[in-house]
């Protein structure tokens, strides 16, 4: 099998993925180092919930987020510190609308509806795959492989794909314009069973250097994901409206 045709297989082999645990360590732009740990349910419903650290802020560094039912929750540093003995801030997407999230941290917010197997058939737009060799990761035996993609190509690329599969690469790429990333190199690993088992993208955007790394840890098996306790959260658009009044 090309180089070309094996992450091509990996990348058809995501679309099967109905829930994932996965492992994210590296920078981002405006926070630095962060690492996290997340699971995710894909289907029927998209729900996820991620614990965040980021290592280069010395205060309120750990955020623990959560997005079920349309709605998005945070704990930690990144709620207000006096909010009634509230523990966590919901932001009900479908009431607030979308400028709901203006201002928040971006980089800890723009995880929760980010689908990382859609991130790793980003090797798919690149005309330079390589085969790098043979790798161990957690214990599993993997082929490397590598190149360079700019979002045009990998987006000229997606033309043959049926909607579906179009769409969701289509917003991954939306998410990395917003960024201002243009082009990443990005390093594959793949498992005997033709799956991504580690992806790393490394690029430069409008507001510092991007360089992630995510390891997958399980796939299509059982995720529990619950909404904090409502006694424990301050629901922002109900807070809005007795304000309103």
């Amino acid at each position: 099998m090309t180089p070309a045709a094996a992450v091509a297989k990996a990348a058809e082999k995501s679309e099967d993925i109905t829930s994932l645990r996965y492992r994210m360590t590296g920078r981002v732009p405006e926070e630095g180092r962060v690492e996290a740990e997340a699971q995710m349910r894909l289907k029927p419903t998209l729900a996820m919930s991620m614990k965040m650290t980021a290592l280069d802020q010395t205060k309120d560094n750990k955020a623990e987020i959560r997005f079920i039912d349309k709605a998005m929750y945070i704990g930690g540093g990144v709620t207000a510190k006096e909010m009634g003995g509230k523990s966590w801030m919901k932001f009900d997407l479908s009431a607030l609308g979308k400028g709901a999230l203006k201002g928040a941290p971006s980089t800890r917010l723009g995880q929760a509806d980010k689908n990382p197997a859609q991130e790793s058939t980003m090797l798919t737009g690149s005309d330079d795959v390589k085969k790098v060799g043979t790798e161990t990761v957690d214990g599993v035996k993997t082929t490397r492989y590598t190149g360079t993609v700019t979002l045009d190509e990998w987006r000229e690329k997606l033309k043959d794909e049926d909607k579906a599969t179009r769409e969701g690469r289509e917003k991954t790429i939306d998410q990395y314009e917003k960024m201002g990333v243009e082009t990443l190199t990005m390093d594959m690993w793949v498992d005997g069973d033709d799956r991504t088992k580690r992806f790393r993208l490394k690029g430069q955007a409008d507001k510092g250097p991007l360089d992630m790394t995510i390891t997958f840890l399980g796939v299509n098996e059982p995720v529990s994901i619950q909404a904090p306790p409502a006694k424990d959260t301050m629901d922002l658009a109900e807070m809005m409206k007795e304000l309103d009044g």
